[in-house]
C-alpha cells in the first residue's frame, strides 16, 4: 500500500499543504486524538443526529452473511473496476464498521485505502476489518483533504445529512480530476418506513433528484441503475407489514431472516447483477447507484 503524505487541507485555516503528519504549517493547528483516531469533528461524536451508534455493533455481526450486504460489495466492486480501472487510491465517506473497505482491499490489493466516520464506535471495527487502511474521524461536510483520491464512495451515507449537496461538493474537492465517485442511496420517496427512521434518514432519493445534485457539485455522471429490484416487491410488503405491528415491529428484523431464504435472495441478486453487468438499467428498486466522474 502506498504510505506517501496526503495533501491535506487545514480546517482551521482552510488552507491546504502537503505532510505526513497534520500540524498545519501555515497556522500551527493540529487535530485531536480520539480513541486512537486523528480526530477533525470530535465535538459531533456525541450528537444526536438520529443514528443510533449502538447498531455498528449488530451491523458487524451480520454484513459478512447478509445476501444485501454481500451483494452490494461486489456490485460495488464491479462499478470500480469497470469506471476506474487506472485507480490508484480510494477513499470512502462514512465507512461505518469496514465492510465494503475490506472487501475493496481483497478486490483491489494494491489500492490505497482509507476511511473516515463520524463514530469512532465504527472506525474501530473497521480498523480490525482493515489493519492496513488508514482511518479518520470527521464530518462529512468538512472533508480535510484536496484533489488527494482517484475514488471516492459513499454507500448509503448521503440520506444521513441535511446539506447533502455539501457533502457532494465536498467529494468533489477531494477527488482527483479523472478521478470520481460511487454513490449508493436507498430509493423511491413513496419507500419511506420506521426503517428509515430508526436508521437515522433524513429521506430517499429519486433518480432524477439525486443525478441533478452530482451533476450541481460538478460530476459528468457515467452510470445510475436501481439495484435490488428484483426483490422490490417484496419491500413493499415488508414495509406494508410494519405499519400493521405497531409497537412489535422489530426495527431488526430485516437482518434475522433464515440461512435459506438468505441464501435464495442472494442469488437472484446476482442474476440482478449480471444483468447490471451486460448494461441494463433498471429504472426502480429499493436502492439507487451512480457513478460520475470529475472532468
Amino acid at each position: 500500500m502506498n504510505t506517501g503524505a496526503l495533501v491535506n487541507v487545514c480546517l482551521a485555516c482552510n488552507r491546504p499543504f502537503e505532510a505526513d503528519n497534520w500540524c498545519c504549517p501555515h497556522c500551527g493547528k493540529s487535530p485531536q486524538s480520539l480513541d486512537g483516531f486523528v480526530a477533525f469533528a470530535p465535538d459531533m461524536v456525541n450528537s444526536d443526529n438520529g443514528f443510533n451508534k449502538s447498531f455498528f455493533a449488530e451491523l458487524a455481526r451480520v454484513e459478512a452473511s447478509n445476501f444485501w450486504f454481500r451483494s452490494r460489495n461486489r456490485l460495488l466492486c464491479w462499478a470500480m473496476a469497470k469506471y476506474f480501472p487506472e485507480a490508484r487510491s480510494f477513499f470512502e465517506l462514512g465507512c461505518g464498521t469496514g465492510f465494503v473497505i475490506s472487501a475493496i482491499q481483497n478486490s483491489f490489493p494494491k489500492l490505497a485505502v482509507a476511511g473516515g466516520d463520524l463514530y469512532t464506535e465504527g472506525l474501530q471495527h473497521a480498523k480490525m476489518r482493515a489493519p492496513q487502511a488508514r482511518f479518520f474521524q470527521m464530518d462529512a461536510r468538512y472533508i480535510p483533504f484536496k484533489e488527494e483520491f482517484d475514488i471516492i464512495g459513499a454507500f448509503d451515507i448521503l440520506e444521513h445529512v441535511e446539506e447533502d449537496n455539501v457533502v457532494l461538493r465536498q467529494m468533489y474537492n477531494a477527488v482527483k480530476a479523472g478521478g470520481g465517485v460511487l454513490l449508493t442511496v436507498p430509493q423511491h420517496k413513496l419507500m419511506w418506513s420506521r426503517t428509515d427512521s430508526f436508521a437515522g434518514h433524513k429521506r430517499r432519493y429519486g433518480r432524477k433528484e439525486l443525478v441533478k445534485k452530482v451533476r450541481d457539485a460538478g460530476f459528468d455522471v457515467l452510470c445510475t441503475t436501481s439495484f435490488v429490484s428484483a426483490l422490490l416487491p417484496l419491500m413493499i410488503l415488508s414495509r406494508l407489514r410494519q405499519r400493521r405491528l405497531g409497537e412489535d415491529w422489530d426495527p431488526l428484523s430485516e437482518f434475522k431472516i433464515s440461512r435459506c431464504v438468505n441464501v435464495l435472495l442472494e442469488k437472484v441478486l446476482t442474476v440482478e447483477r449480471g444483468l447490471i453487468r451486460s448494461g441494463v438499467s433498471f429504472p426502480a428498486g429499493g436502492s439507487l447507484l451512480v457513478v460520475a466522474r470529475r472532468s
